[in-house]
């Protein structure tokens, strides 16, 4: 009976080991793209004439890069290794 619920449990864990590593994947894609975002909005920022220099606009994509990194910064802090070796742990 323990055995079985052993084994039970350690299937359950690679199940969501698996679903962890995918999700993982579409974190690191979300990234990429909102990293293309912000350097898009950078630049577009960079390249605004001097009399926008001080504008609405340009305070409003200074803040949209600032609340991109910010996002990017979350994703990053996402941490499969660690995940993957507290699951590691749990079925030992």
């Amino acid at each position: 009976q323990a055995q079985v619920e052993r084994y039970n449990l350690a299937q359950q864990i690679a199940a969501a080991r698996v679903l962890i590593d995918k999700g993982k994947a579409l974190l690191d894609e979300a990234r990429d793209m909102l990293e293309t975002v912000k350097d898009d909005e950078q630049a577009a920022r960079e390249n605004l004439p001097p009399s926008l220099e001080d504008s609405e606009r340009a305070q409003a994509m200074d803040a949209a890069v600032s609340e991109l990194e910010s996002a990017i910064s979350a994703l990053e802090d996402f941490d499969a290794d660690e995940i993957g070796t507290q699951l590691d742990t749990a079925s030992e």
